[in-house]
C-alpha cells in the first residue's frame, strides 16, 4: 500500500500483462498490486484471464486502486473456454469485454485515447487490439501453410487454433487486417505533434520475438503491417506482453517494454524476472 512519503510523489505511467489469474499464485499477486505514487495510471496490456468472472474481479479491483486503467486485450481474454458460462465468440467475445471495461470505468481500444499529462508527458496513451496474421514466420517458410504445417510438425502449435475464433470473419488473418486499418485510420487522425505510448498485447514489431525458445510460435504474435508503426507514431514507448521474457528493448531508437508477469513456473527462470509492475513514463533511459 502507498506510505505517505509515496504519496507526495510525481505519478508515474505503469504497465503490467499476461496477469493469468487461473493460477493461485498469481490471483495472490494481483491482489497484491498497489500505485506507488498518489494518481498513478495502469496499463493493463492483456491476458488477465480466460473467464469473464476472472477478469471482472481483476479489473474491479486495479480500477479501485489506480488513478486510471488502460486496457488492451489478450489472446487468453479471447478464447472461449468450455467452463465459462460465457460462450461468446470473437468479436462478440471482444465487444462484451469493452462493455464490461467502460461499465467499469477501464479505458478500452474503442475509446477516445486519454492523454498522459504527468512526468515524461504529454503522450498519448493508444491502447490497440490487432491480432496476429502469420507472417512472423520461421526461417525459409515462405507461406502461412509452411509455416504453419511445420509448427504442426515440431508440435509448437498456440492454443489459439483451438479456443480463439474469429467469428464473423472467416479467419484471425482477416481480423487482424481488419483491425490494423480501422487502428491506423484512428492513430493517422492524432494530433501530429503528441507523441505516443502505444500498447498492443503482441508484439507490434518483429524484434521481441527473435530470443524465442521455439521459434515458431512466433506465427502467433504479431503482423509486419505494423513495422513501422512506432517511428510513424512518434512512440515515446511500446508496451507489449504475450512473450512472457520482460524485459525493454530498443529498436529505431524507440524503447519497446514487455510488462508481462507469466506463470508461476516461469518466475524461477533467470530471464524472467520477479513479476512488478514496469515504469513506462517517464520514459527508461537508454543503456
Amino acid at each position: 500500500m502507498m506510505t505517505s512519503a509515496a504519496s507526495r510523489r510525481a505519478p508515474r505511467l505503469f504497465g503490467i500483462s499476461d496477469l493469468h489469474i487461473a493460477y493461485d499464485e498469481n490471483r495472490k499477486f494481483v491482489d497484491g498490486l498497489w500505485p506507488e505514487h498518489e494518481g498513478d495510471w495502469l496499463i493493463v496490456a492483456g491476458d488477465i484471464g480466460e473467464v469473464m468472472s476472472d477478469i471482472e474481479w481483476a479489473l474491479r479491483l486495479l480500477t479501485e486502486r489506480f488513478d486510471t486503467v488502460i486496457w488492451s486485450p489478450g489472446n487468453h481474454e479471447l478464447w472461449t473456454p468450455r467452463d465459462d458460462p460465457n460462450q461468446l465468440r470473437g468479436e462478440a467475445r471482444y465487444r462484451h469485454l469493452v462493455e464490461l471495461c467502460r461499465s467499469l470505468g477501464v479505458h478500452t481500444p474503442e475509446d477516445p485515447f486519454p492523454v498522459w499529462r504527468g512526468e515524461g508527458g504529454p503522450a498519448v496513451v493508444a491502447p490497440l487490439f490487432l491480432l496476429y496474421d502469420y507472417t512472423f514466420r520461421p526461417a525459409g517458410k515462405h507461406s502461412k501453410k509452411a509455416a504453419l504445417d511445420y509448427a504442426y510438425e515440431t508440435g509448437v502449435v498456440c492454443t489459439d487454433e483451438m479456443l480463439l475464433h474469429p467469428d464473423p470473419y472467416a479467419t484471425r488473418e482477416d481480423w487482424c487486417r481488419a483491425r490494423v486499418a480501422l487502428t491506423q485510420e484512428r492513430l493517422d487522425a492524432l494530433d501530429p505533434e503528441l507523441p505516443t505510448v502505444l500498447i498492443n498485447h503482441w508484439p507490434v514489431v518483429r524484434e521481441p520475438t527473435r530470443i524465442l525458445t521455439y521459434p515458431e510460435f512466433a506465427l502467433w504474435c504479431g503482423t509486419e503491417a505494423t513495422a513501422d508503426w512506432p517511428v510513424r507514431y512518434r512512440a515515446a514507448a511500446v508496451v507489449y506482453g504475450h512473450l512472457h521474457i520482460p524485459r525493454t528493448i530498443w529498436h529505431e531508437g524507440v524503447p519497446h517494454v514487455e510488462v508481462s508477469v507469466g506463470y508461476p513456473r516461469e518466475w524461477r527462470r533467470e530471464r524472467h524476472p520477479s513479476p512488478r509492475l514496469r515504469q513506462i513514463l517517464p520514459a527508461p533511459e537508454r543503456p
